[in-house]
């Protein structure tokens, strides 16, 4: 824990050195007067010895490793599946009666062509509704699902800064705004292995 207060530190230190460039910068164009800077200086030499004590977790491990999230997308992949095999059987159904009056339409009248036709044409718009309906509901599970693990990752979080006696989390995603941060500060492993424990636990006294 030493190593990774030491680190923080000298992170803190950092920041305190871009906080002085940038109020200087600042100071400068407002005033045009040394005294600024240095008052400026001054004030980010104190921050720069503060104890800030960050730590940032790799986001989408957290998620993807997260018990909950797994379950309810197994769960949302699973309906899927059923409804596939609900949507692919009704077209078959369809398809068959499309072959069936291709078939017998010679033995009609015009007006029973018409109305076959008429009702074939129903019977697609009505599938099609059918599987955009289906679509749409896979669709809000997910919007759900996704909504649902960021109110409980936050809440977690929360308790995990405080308990770890955290000032700042941050969020390490490819392409996000950290390049670079040392390993010592990455406390995804501990992250996940919270957030699951807290689960089982909620799950193990609902059944009770």
């Amino acid at each position: 824990m030493k190593n990774k207060s030491d680190n923080v530190k000298k992170l803190a230190k950092v920041l305190g050195f871009l906080g002085v460039a940038a109020i200087t910068l600042v100071s400068c164009k407002q005033e045009g007067q040394s005294s600024g800077a240095d008052a400026a200086a001054e004030s980010a030499a104190e921050v720069s010895i503060t104890d800030l004590k960050i730590a940032y977790v790799l986001t989408d491990s957290v998620i993807s490793k997260f018990d909950f999230y797994k379950e309810k997308s197994e769960e949302i992949t699973e309906k899927g599946r059923r409804f596939e095999s609900e949507l692919g059987s009704r077209a078959r159904g369809f398809e068959q009666e499309v072959a069936n009056f291709e078939q017998t339409a010679g033995s009609m009248t015009i007006n029973q062509q018409r109305a076959k036709q008429e009702e074939l044409m129903r019977k697609e718009r009505n599938l099609m509704t059918y599987r955009d309906n289906l679509m749409q509901e896979l669709s809000a599970d997910e919007a759900k699902l996704y909504s649902d693990v960021y109110d409980m990752v936050q809440e977690f979080m929360t308790e995990y800064a405080q308990e770890k006696d955290l000032e700042l989390i941050l969020s390490y995603t490819r392409g996000g705004a950290i390049w670079y941060s040392k390993k010592a500060l990455d406390v995804t492993d501990d992250v996940i292995a919270g957030i699951n424990k807290k689960y089982g636990e909620k799950k193990s006294s609902d059944k009770k």
